[in-house]
């Protein structure tokens, strides 16, 4: 299907219909986003758990990768395979796969892969990041059967000029500087982001999975993390643009590019000149967007592109050769997108949007020593319509349907139907519930991976329902804000796609019959002064039972009934910050249970992994000179020098340490 010419029939009926509208003469202030006080009982989200990283932590945590940022502060699962490597999320003990997750509206998931490496993500780059847990999701599109994941960057309309520069100073020989350069006006601006990150990432570790006997005893010898430095450079330009009070133009371009060595397993007991893995990721993303603000609603068109480079190299030391590659793997992305939608507000109580989006994706791998790899394109569209109903305080009621296609193939219908209940107005308590149901296309990797792929494989089919109990209250001394939120849910999925390794010697991918998950997530912040001391708690829990329950693929499979690999069933995170007179101190404290990496959840094997509990610790001083501004502050990561594992054989580090200084003027 060649899909150049829908996307030109597209644009041309989202220009026609903008123009088609014709504004009354009184003029309208953009609104203002506040982010310091959400309207939490919104028609437009009725029934969904949306969930955010507060704007304090941002600030503070601007060095590290939004993997690092998503494991401590929010009920999401990150699985690291080591410090500056592979990172993926998962939502409510789903695969990476079930998360979409999007920049400025554009989805940036892998179309080989299907899931996004948070580890190549900057936190310094983003002004906002906003979750949507379960079928929130199909607000933004199909497939994220776990959840989604906004990133988004805005304008600052009040800016006239501003500096900031960051250095960060850490153990293991790492260096991080970010820049960042803006200035403009009401009607137009400019920002510009240059950021570098380096390691050597050289942290010893205590190897137990090697072992030596020593007089009659079990040594385990203290080993370093060679071959794992990393290096990440990028940049981010911005331009907004006003050109009347009812339309901004939006134009983002995000460059970046990574280059990281990745370290052998634990296990590992050959020469140190072999087994040299490293890759290299060459990212470019750019995004268009038009917003324009009618005295009943708003239009919004949106178009970009992502393109991605990929080389993987697994090498040897061959006597009298050198370095010689048995793997020389390389890989090309290319997507491009349209999308343009209409919110139109009948009255108070009552609006309808309608949403068409256009994606192409282009894929070609090739591994030049096995001659191994495939060429693929795969176009995809969707449609969505929505209808919302307030009435009054009390209730809202939100019905949302969504129609997708697959090169030209329609899939199932997508529907959404979720309500809030507020039966007291004044206490702020809101009774959330929905159910929906959600189907993800295989990646392109699952099917035509060479060698491996598996084109017979179904996509997945999802089926969630979820309900809830939000409080938020300024009127509950001595709190000056104080919100909880708890929710309960259970999906059941089926055709599950998992890689289990098959008797031709590699791994293939499968379909199991069906993955039952179901849980509770819990989150709760406060904040509160005495006198000049400001403190500030956040925290999150969350219970996941992600199960096989498909038919055993042989007799006597013990993996039927047990909990997936590498979903832990209990973790959580805390958070407490306190300012005094420029000074600050935090506490972040992470935990998780143990995590099988059998199907059998053999616990009588030394393939799993036991609970760890992570303590990092913090203290800032901040100050202002005229109209420079300046802060420094000293972290101490894994505070107690724990132990532990995210991923089978890789290691991760101790105690370390990390100075940053901020600079900023506007």
């Amino acid at each position: 299907m060649n899909l150049k010419p829908v996307i030109f029939l597209f644009l041309l009926f989202s220009l026609v219909m903008l123009f088609g509208q014709q504004p009354a003469d009184t003029l309208i202030e953009l609104p203002v986003v506040d982010v310091h006080a959400e309207q939490i009982f919104r028609k437009e989200a009725a029934g969904m758990r949306e969930s955010r990283v507060d704007s304090l932590v941002f600030m503070r945590k601007q060095n590290l990768s939004l993997s690092e940022l998503l494991s401590e502060n929010t009920s999401l699962f990150v699985k690291s395979h080591g410090r500056g490597a592979l990172a993926t999320a998962s939502f409510r003990g789903t695969a990476p796969s079930h998360t979409r997750v999007f920049w400025n509206g554009m989805e940036i998931n892998s179309p080989m892969a299907g899931m996004v490496d948070f580890s190549l993500i900057p936190v310094y780059l983003l002004d906002d990041v906003r979750l949507g847990h379960g079928n929130a999701s199909v607000a933004h599109g199909s497939g994220g059967i776990g959840g989604s994941i906004s990133m988004v960057n805005r304008a600052n309309w009040d800016n006239t000029f501003n500096l900031h520069y960051i250095q960060g100073i850490g153990s293991y020989r790492t260096w991080d500087e970010f820049l960042q350069v803006g200035a403009g006006n009401r009607t137009i601006q400019w920002r510009s982001r240059l950021y570098h990150n380096y390691s050597q990432n050289n942290y010893t570790f205590l190897n137990r999975s090697i072992a030596d006997l020593v007089n009659g005893e079990i040594v385990h010898p203290v080993d370093t993390n060679n071959h794992a430095d990393y290096t990440r450079y990028g940049t981010l330009q911005e331009l907004y643009w006003q050109p009347a009070r009812r339309h901004i133009v939006s134009l983002r371009w995000w460059s970046q590019h990574s280059s990281r060595s990745i370290p052998r397993v634990t296990s590992y007991e050959g020469p140190q000149n072999a087994n040299i893995n490293r890759q290299e990721d060459t990212d470019h993303r750019a995004t268009a967007q038009w917003d324009w603000y009618t005295d009943k609603g708003k239009w919004t068109a949106r178009t970009g592109f992502a393109r991605k480079d990929l080389t993987y190299t697994l090498k040897n030391q061959i006597s009298g050769a050198g370095m010689i590659p048995v793997i020389y793997s390389t890989g090309r992305q290319n997507s491009q997108f349209v999308k343009s939608g209409y919110d139109h507000q009948f009255s108070e109580n009552f609006s309808v949007k309608g949403a068409l989006r256009l994606d192409h994706h282009h894929v070609e791998t090739l591994d030049t020593v096995s001659s191994l790899g495939y060429e693929q394109t795969r176009q995809d569209a969707s449609a969505l319509v929505a209808a919302r109903y307030g009435a009054g305080d009390y209730l809202n009621i939100n019905l949302m349907l969504r129609q997708d296609l697959t090169d030209g193939e329609p899939v199932p219908l997508i529907p959404y139907a979720g309500f809030d209940f507020r039966p007291y107005p004044a206490l702020n308590l809101v009774l959330k519930a929905n159910v929906a149901g959600n189907y993800n296309q295989p990646s392109l990797n699952d099917l035509y991976w060479q060698p491996g792929g598996n084109p017979d494989l179904l996509p997945e089919k999802g089926f969630t329902m979820e309900t809830g109990l939000l409080y938020t209250t300024s009127a509950l001394k001595p709190f000056e804000s104080l919100q909880a939120e708890i929710t309960a849910y259970r999906s059941d999925v089926s055709n599950w796609i998992t890689w289990i390794p098959g008797f031709k010697g590699y791994w293939e991918p499968f379909n199991i019959k069906r993955v039952l998950a179901r849980g509770l997530e819990v989150s709760a912040g406060a904040e509160t002064s005495l006198g000049q001391l400001k403190i500030k708690t956040t925290g999150t829990y969350a219970y996941t039972r992600s199960e096989n329950r498909g038919d055993p693929l042989v007799w006597g499979d013990e993996s039927w009934g047990k909990q997936l690999v590498y979903i832990p069933l209990h973790s959580g995170n805390f958070l407490i910050q306190g300012s005094y007179m420029g000074f600050s101190l935090a506490w972040q404290h992470n935990s998780y249970s143990e995590r099988f990496t059998t199907t059998s959840n053999d616990i009588s094997r030394r393939d799993w992994l036991y609970p760890y509990f992570m303590n990092d610790l913090s203290l800032g001083y901040d100050f202002q000179w005229n109209r420079l501004a300046t802060a420094l502050e000293f972290k101490i990561y894994n505070l107690f020098d724990e132990r532990y594992h995210s991923v089978l054989y890789r290691p991760m580090p101790g105690r370390n340490y990390m100075l940053i200084l901020r600079i900023g003027v506007g």
